[in-house]
């Protein structure tokens, strides 16, 4: 396989084969994000994909899911995109999940007919940083978009029939819009209704812009019952039809793994447990990114 620059995939995708089919990410503005930095966005070249593509077929035959890398791979041109979900399922037919990153801005130039397309094709699940429902927040951070339109891209991708995992950035609002950050999180969660939510707790890494602001006094890092307050808000203002809300990153403090609605009082009681010093917490030598 023909890898290049930082590999990037989601916990849940630890097992599968990984194409990486462009390079960084097309946003790569974020403040809190190093994967990337010095990286140039690029797409690869379709002989290289259709190498790797071939290389699977014969060296993965155990694996049943792929992920389609790095950053933002929904941003592939359709046609190239639909040569690569074809080029898939035809060369590793055993393969029976597809997933990719997705940002508000891909999903804005793919028409819904082009997105039910790619769905058809063989594309089963996409993955969306929101990090904040805060607009404030998400300002700060330089996302490069609203929770307006989170919401809208999150909501059509669904309509596509492909499946959606949303990532939410415990600790990411600072201490003084902490309570609003979870709160608003918790609304557009339920605006867009997804399968999976998948919140992580803030680490900060030396060189990002919010590394250097925290140095300089200009942001405070919440400590961890701060990360547990935030998380039990966004959980107790989300209202999932029926998803899957994770929390067992290994940057977590508290492990969870709920099905909402089923489970919300359950995990509340839980966090209500681990703020009392009930429950111990994962120790800080232990989180990692």
């Amino acid at each position: 396989m023909h890898y290049e620059g930082n590999m990037i995939r989601p916990p849940s995708e630890a097992n599968s084969i990984l194409l990486q089919a462009t390079v960084g990410c097309s946003h790569n503005k974020c403040t809190f994000c190093s994967a990337y930095k010095g990286e140039r966005f690029k797409i690869k070249p379709d002989s290289i994909i259709m190498e790797d593509i071939a290389f699977a077929a014969t060296y993965c035959k155990r694996q049943r899911r792929l992920f389609i890398c790095d950053g933002d791979a929904l941003i592939i041109p359709q046609k190239r995109l639909l040569k690569i979900l074809k080029a898939i399922k035809k060369q590793i037919p055993w393969v029976n999940r597809v997933g990719l990153y997705a940002n508000a801005k891909s999903i804005k130039l793919k028409t819904i007919d082009e997105l039910k397309e790619l769905k058809k094709h063989g594309l089963t699940i996409a993955y969306m940083g929101l990090e904040s429902g805060d607009d404030i927040t998400l300002k700060e951070v330089n996302k490069g978009v609203y929770s307006k339109t989170m919401i809208d891209m999150g909501k059509k991708i669904r309509e596509a029939g492909v499946k959606l995992s949303i990532t939410v950035l415990l600790g990411l609002a600072g201490r003084d819009r902490s309570k609003i950050h979870a709160e608003k999180t918790g609304r557009v969660l339920s605006e867009i209704d997804p399968e999976y939510v998948g919140a992580l707790s803030l680490m900060l890494v030396p060189g990002t812009p919010l590394y250097n602001d925290y140095k300089a006094g200009k942001f405070t890092l919440i400590e961890p019952d701060e990360m547990l307050k935030e998380l039990r808000t966004i959980i107790s203002e989300t209202n999932l039809t029926r998803g899957l809300f994770h929390a067992n990153h290994a940057s977590n403090y508290l492990p969870i793994k709920a099905r909402l609605p089923k489970d919300k009082d359950k995990t509340l009681s839980l966090i209500d447990k681990a703020l009392e010093g009930k429950v111990a917490l994962r120790p800080e030598w232990s989180r990692g990114l």
